[in-house]
């Protein structure tokens, strides 16, 4: 039946027999596409029956769809045309693992960062209001978001009369709104039944006809039940907002959640509809373990295994573990991200010295500054790409207080699968613009216990970054050093200098260019403040110097080394990232964004040709 579904129109006619079978072909489709390509697996598995029904009740793409962070809309894209393209999610030239709108009229927004999606579906439903437009606007958010702040500035602003918005809280681990007693639960059935919104809308029908009193009646009857309502229901949060709430409803029976969404539809305002759905639903060690195939790499469809070597984020949560035993001020903080950053054997053994303050990346920077300020060493664990949400408070709350954070960064440089808003490349440019940060970049194991050390003795901001993934052994046998190792002491034409990950491919590309000239590697452990001195000493005598990075190239290191130091007569040329990078296997964005070892070696000989030809030329660069 999948096969078929060419549009949400495809649906709309389908028995509710039919729904069913159609929602087990998406689960199945789903489970067998993430099993080989790695994905989101519990969420979308729980979602399922709350697309379709939201497919069913609106005009999408007139009706705007959002859904927070976007990697819950698999089903989505699947009604939406894209089943024939849907083996290709998140390989390099496929579909994306998220909405993006580039892809599809059907996505809204790219999304990625959680949070967002309400502030995104507020701006769109006020356009609608002031172009007169019936056009609703829905967005779906995950209970999780709800931890962030900017969930709450933009419900702050949902009010607004006739703001035709519908915000669906797909609540699969925790109650937002608290129900007490029998009496709620009674009423909350009532409210998700078809029966009862017949006889409630006979009933305003019915009073509102009568002559002369009607009107009044209908007013008078409201009035009562609203009553009722306040004093046998407390109030949730958003009904003080000012928005209509409609819940608690099961969000894996397409029949509850239509007539819940049309009722929203009828109100013609600004509804939240509690929603819980089972995460993982209809695959049994999904549904037993959520958190852990919430995100998964391929893995075996009857069992469920995966293979998982050794990773940086493993060894970041030994070294935490082993460093905590022995200072009792060591504390571990992370935003929602306790398993993919290695911490949760910290969290078990030292669990009053652990965190995890929730989707609220901003809270947990400005928190730790204040942590510090009391006499505590904290160390945040978070993802590169969420480290451009806590600019302000890394600055705001720790540098200006003279505090001392260590930021564990996770996920640094080019990542695979997650694509365009999950790119750990920007990091760089954001911490080196605090004054009295300090960064390091280990590319080992050993180096990266050795970081750690150094940044728990810093002061103000001190940040390790590290990838996603195992260590490079090969490039671990290249060096002897401390902060800033190289591969010769012997003056060379050209001197290349790197740090992290991408030393490995970098040390290969040096491997083939050295054939035709005389060549060495400098990587920096230590990449921020730069140690001006070391690198002019390494680099005297080059005709050449090349500043190779995983990083935005604005704002990059190579940019802050070319114009500190003095290398002489030699030309110098920055290699790092100057766009976008989306998603695909690592090969194959490492080829796009120019960081392969073969991109490497044909940007080498060609800076090299064109310095000589400027050289014969008369002219410098």
């Amino acid at each position: 039946m999948l096969e078929r579904i060419k549009s949400p129109s495809d649906i709309k006619g389908l028995s509710y027999n039919k729904l069913k079978t159609l929602a087990g072909e998406i689960r199945s489709t789903i489970l067998g596409t993430v099993s080989q390509n790695g994905g989101h697996l519990s969420s979308n598995l729980g979602d399922v029956e709350l697309t379709i029904a939201i497919h069913r009740v609106f005009d999408v793409p007139r009706d705007k769809l959002i859904f927070d962070v976007g990697h819950q809309a698999y089903a989505h894209k699947l009604l939406t045309g894209r089943y024939g393209t849907f083996s290709t999610l998140r390989r390099f030239g496929g579909i994306s693992g998220f909405t993006n709108r580039f892809e599809s009229g059907y996505d809204a927004v790219t999304a990625g960062h959680s949070g967002a999606a309400l502030s995104a579906a507020v701006g769109f439903a006020e356009a609608n209001r002031l172009s007169n437009s019936d056009d609703y606007v829905i967005a779906v958010i995950g209970d999780g978001s709800f931890t962030n702040g900017m969930t709450f500035e933009a419900l702050n602003n949902c009010s607004s009369d006739d703001l035709r918005l519908i915000i669906v809280l797909n609540d699969n681990e925790m109650s937002i709104s608290r129900n007490v007693g029998g009496l709620s639960r009674h009423f909350a059935r009532m409210r998700t039944s078809r029966s009862y919104y017949h006889f409630k809308h006979g009933a305003e029908d019915f009073l509102t006809h009568i002559p002369l009193v009607g009107k009044s009646l209908a007013a008078a009857a409201k009035k009562t039940k609203d009553f009722l309502k306040r004093v046998l229901i407390k109030n949730t949060l958003f009904d003080n907002l000012g928005v209509v709430y409609l819940g608690s409803v099961d969000g894996n029976d397409i029949v509850k959640v239509e007539t819940v969404l049309r009722e929203a539809k009828r109100t013609k305002k600004c509804c939240l509809i509690n929603l819980n759905t089972v995460k993982g639903k209809g695959c049994d060690f999904a549904e037993k373990s959520p958190d852990k195939y919430h995100s998964i790499g391929k893995f075996d469809i009857r069992t469920g295994e995966s293979s998982h070597s050794h990773s940086f984020s493993d060894e970041f949560g030994n070294i935490m573990c082993e460093k905590a035993e022995n200072n009792d001020k060591l504390i571990a903080v992370t935003a929602s991200m306790c398993d993919g950053t290695g911490l949760t054997d910290f969290a078990k053994e030292y669990p009053d010295r652990f965190f995890d303050v929730g989707i609220a990346e901003e809270h947990a920077a400005a928190f730790c500054g204040a942590m510090s300020l009391a006499g505590f060493l904290p160390v945040f664990a978070v993802y590169s790409t969420f480290v451009q949400r806590i600019y302000d408070q890394l600055w705001h709350d720790v540098a200006v207080q003279g505090a001392h954070i260590v930021l564990a960064i996770d996920r640094a440089g080019l990542v695979a699968g997650d694509g365009i808003t999950h790119q750990g490349i920007f990091d760089i440019p954001l911490l080196t613009a605090i004054p009295g940060a300090t960064v390091y970049s280990p590319d080992t194991y050993a180096e990266l216990l050795q970081c750690f050390d150094r940044a728990a003795s810093d002061n103000g901001v001190a940040a390790v970054r590290y990838p996603k993934g195992p260590q490079n052994r090969y490039s671990a046998r290249m060096f002897d050093g401390d902060m800033i190792k190289y591969t010769t002491d012997e003056t060379t034409d050209l001197t290349v200098i790197t740090y992290g990950r991408i030393t490995d491919a970098v040390l290969r590309a040096a491997g083939v260019v050295a054939c035709r000239i005389s060549c060495k590697v400098v990587k920096a452990v230590k990449i921020f403040p730069i140690d001006i001195r070391e690198y002019e000493r390494l680099a005297a005598g080059s005709r050449y110097v090349c500043i190779i990075e995983e990083s935005y190239v604005e704002g990059s290191i190579g940019q802050k080394i070319v114009s500190e130091c003095d290398f002489g007569s030699a030309e110098a040329y920055i290699k790092a990232i100057d766009k976008f990078i989306p998603h695909g296997e690592f090969d194959a964005i490492s080829d796009y964004a120019g960081t392969a070892p073969e991109k490497i070696v044909r940007d080498l000989f060609d800076f090299v040709e064109s310095a000589d030809e400027r050289e014969q030329s008369g002219h410098t660069v």
